[in-house]
Formats: C-alpha cells, structure tokens, sequence
C-alpha cells in the first residue's frame, strides 16, 4: 500500500494526465490484444472452443487491421472481448481458489489465481521479447498502464469502503467467483 501510495499511484496520475487518452487507449489496446491471444487458449482449455475460436478471430483482426493491436477493429466487427486467464481455466477444472491474500505489489489474489499469475505473466507483451530491458520496459509500460486504468476504482473505495481490505477482498472473491462460472455461480 504505500509503495502505491508514494510511487505507483502518483505515477499512473501523471501519466494520465501528461499521455493523450487516445495514446493511452491504443498502448491499452495492444497488451489487451496480447492478452485476447491467451484469452483464446484458455477458452480452448476450459472446452469452449467457439468463444476459443471468436477469441482467436479478434486477436487477429486486431494485429492484421488493427496495426499490430493499436486500433480495436474486432469491436467494431461484433467481435466481444470476452478475458480468460489460467486461474479462471484452473476453477473451471474444479481447483479451489484457497484462500484470500495480497500479493506485495500487485494486489488482490487467491493461492489458485496468485499461482496461475506466474503462468498468465509468460504470455504477457513484454516476454515475447528475449532482450531484458524491453520486457522490464514494457512490463513497467503495463503496469502504469493497469494502475492508470484502476485510478477511478480506487477513488471509489476511498470513498465508500469504512474497511478497504474487507471490501476489496469481498470484491475481488465475489468477481472472480463469478467469472468462473461466466457470471452465473452456484447458490452457496
């Protein structure tokens, strides 16, 4: 929490507030295309091969069309972007989310997801690259990117959670809860 307070929150402000919101919708748009790639193979793990296949359509509508990413035609054709990662694969093949925790410096996690992390990080922009200063680049690219993103979130809990903890794990349980049962979780 305070090296976001000090560092990482003022950082994403700054860059909100000196990057063009068209700049930073396509520098968006391109790791969220990277990630429709892995988006597309999780689908395809969980057994659903036709979202699989709409995942992997968008993904190439927006490399070819979408110059490399940058541009999010596949919206425009119908195209929904519709995220998996390997946590959400790994619920769907019935593993327990275990239990809450906050992973320093990235946020809310579960053991299952908090483990998926490592593999969901492999398939991120910055590790198709082999030389270490561009993936430490794009990867602090992305992180002021997400942060930046999250900014209007973070006002919202400031402003009407009394217990911030409580209600960002109660939050982040019930969201990904749900996402594993593609909105529709079992009755507990």
């Amino acid at each position: 929490q305070v090296v976001d307070d000090v560092l990482l929150k003022p950082v994403a402000e700054g860059y909100q507030k000196a990057v063009p919101s068209l700049v930073r919708a396509g520098v968006g748009n391109v790791f969220s295309n990277v990630g429709d790639a892995w988006s597309s193979v999780n689908h395809l793990l969980q057994g659903h091969v036709q979202s699989s296949l709409e995942m992997g359509t968008r993904f190439l509508a927006n490399t070819t069309l979408g110059l490399g990413g940058v541009l999010d035609p596949a919206t425009e054709m119908g195209l929904e972007r519709k995220r998996e990662d390997f946590g959400q694969t790994l619920g769907v093949w019935g593993v327990p989310a275990g239990p809450y925790f906050v992973i320093p410096f990235l946020g809310a996690s579960s053991v299952r997801d908090g483990l998926a992390f490592t593999l969901d990080r492999e398939a991120s922009l910055g590790n198709l690259f082999t030389d270490r200063k561009y993936i430490n680049w794009l990867t602090g690219l992305e992180l002021v990117q997400v942060r930046a993103d999250l900014l209007p979130a973070t006002r919202m809990i400031d402003q009407i959670a009394l217990d911030k903890y409580s209600f960002v794990r109660d939050a982040y349980l019930a969201r990904r809860l749900s996402l594993v049962y593609d909105g529709n979780p079992p009755e507990t």
